[in-house]
């Protein structure tokens, strides 16, 4: 499941996990997940996990994030504007998740809840005993709504494709006006 995720968010989202010891590549994947999960999947999931104490390492803040190109996705980097982003850090109430692990969570927009949400979710697939458990309740519901999203996008962007082809080619002429037989 790790590598159908990995692969969905490499080819279009992320920079190549292969040079990650495992541990680091399967949290940076999940990460990236949770961080683009609409928040209602999230809260249904994960509403009952924020009760309780939570500590809060950093409380949840809005930022603004640089975002960089390349042109051509190759080319030199340049600095393509701003966008507002969200973090925190926080430890869930250990009596009532039975997670004793730190979890970190960085979305853009200005929603704290959506930040909160990821950073318990972080947490929750950090602990070994539940990792399995929030990882097919959790992550695979949003993995499928994610890819799904991605091919009815694919599917819109195919439909609304334009084939720029001049009359010179159907005629199966040159690019420099002149004929084959020229």
């Amino acid at each position: 499941m790790v590598d159908v995720i990995k692969t969905m968010l490499h080819n279009d989202y992320t920079r190549s996990t292969k040079d990650l010891p495992p541990s680091l590549a399967a949290r940076q994947t999940w990460m990236a997940l949770l961080a683009r999960a609409p928040e209602e999947l999230l809260e249904k999931h994960l509403a009952s996990q924020c009760l309780g104490n939570l500590e809060w390492l950093r409380p949840a803040e809005t930022g603004l994030m640089m975002v960089q190109g390349r042109a051509g996705g190759t080319g030199q980097r340049f600095n393509l504007g701003e966008v507002s982003l969200t973090r925190c850090v926080l430890k869930p109430d250990a009596q009532l998740t039975r997670c004793k692990q730190v979890g970190v969570a960085y979305v853009m927009g200005g929603s704290h809840r959506h930040a909160q949400l990821a950073a318990v979710a972080d947490a929750l697939l950090q602990e070994p005993e539940l990792h399995d458990h929030w990882d097919q309740s959790l992550l695979r519901p949003i993995s499928q709504l994610l890819s799904g999203q991605m091919k009815d996008n694919n599917a819109q962007a195919q439909a609304t494709k334009v084939e720029f082809f001049t009359v010179a080619r159907e005629a199966g002429q040159g690019f420099d006006g002149e004929g084959e037989d020229a």
